[in-house]
């Protein structure tokens, strides 16, 4: 459902050189799956997403979702995506129920059909309590709620999410995590990144490790902890991140 193929990404320097944000980036999930996608600050990561969201061009390298290339298909990439970012803004004197709604319109449902697919959402994420509260006046985790119900308001196969759960309360926190694992057990596609790398040990069907660009491990976490004689993830990312500056001294 979600193929990445030698994906680069470079920007121009003032020295006329470039920097490769990423590198031959490939990797693939199939329905029903997470894959985590992990790596250090300037690791990559945000960018991969974007490319692969459509939201920037890679310099190099395919990308498809659900069968749709994302630098030729854009429309049709866009009706099988939810996007989602901690940082993800919302429309601050709409109520959640009147958000939700709209971006339910946005996406062709009529009003009865927008009406019932965002009160489910409202349910399903526990929003009732403060749906008809402005989302300017919302705290962080009942924004984020109100983002990943809009990021599923049209139930897209594929979806895409940075850092879902950053600054979030244990509470909100539970919810999301519980939430994505409901996506994934009802057949959707994931590519998660997140820091919280306990969050990820125990979400993800499948983990990319990501340094300076490049793809320096992938499996899932027995493999990795194998791979690197390590049990933690914290410690396994470290352990292969230390390989990796090793080798290519």
């Amino acid at each position: 459902m979600i193929v990445a193929e030698n994906l680069v990404k470079s920007f121009p320097l003032p020295d006329g050189g470039e920097k490769r944000a990423v590198d031959g980036l490939g990797f693939r999930v199939g329905k029903g799956q997470i894959y985590g996608l992990l790596g250090p600050n300037g690791a990559g990561k945000t960018t991969s997403l974007r490319i692969l969201s459509g939201l920037m061009t890679s310099t190099s390298g395919r990308a498809t979702l659900a069968g749709f290339d994302v630098s030729r298909q854009p429309d049709e990439v866009k009706r099988v995506l939810g996007f989602l970012t901690a940082n993800t803004g919302l429309y601050q004197r709409l109520s959640a129920t009147e958000l939700l709604r709209y971006f339910a319109s946005l996406h062709g449902l009529d009003k009865r059909e927008a009406a019932a697919r965002a009160d489910e959402l409202i349910q399903r994420m526990g929003i009732s309590g403060f749906a008809k509260l402005r989302c300017g006046a919302m705290s962080t985790g009942q924004k984020q709620r109100v983002n990943i119900a809009r990021a599923l308001i049209a139930d897209p196969p594929v979806l895409i999410m940075d850092e879902p759960t950053l600054g979030l309360d244990v509470l909100s926190n539970r919810v999301i995590l519980d939430f994505i694992r409901l996506q994934r057990d009802e057949g959707k596609s994931i590519v998660l990144s997140t820091h919280y790398l306990d969050e990820a040990e125990t979400l993800c069907d499948q983990i990319g490790l990501l340094h300076e660009g490049r793809l320096i491990a992938e499996g899932d976490i027995a493999y990795l902890r194998n791979l690197a004689g390590e049990e933690r993830l914290s410690s396994i990312f470290l352990k292969l991140i230390h390989a990796d500056l090793g080798a290519a001294a």
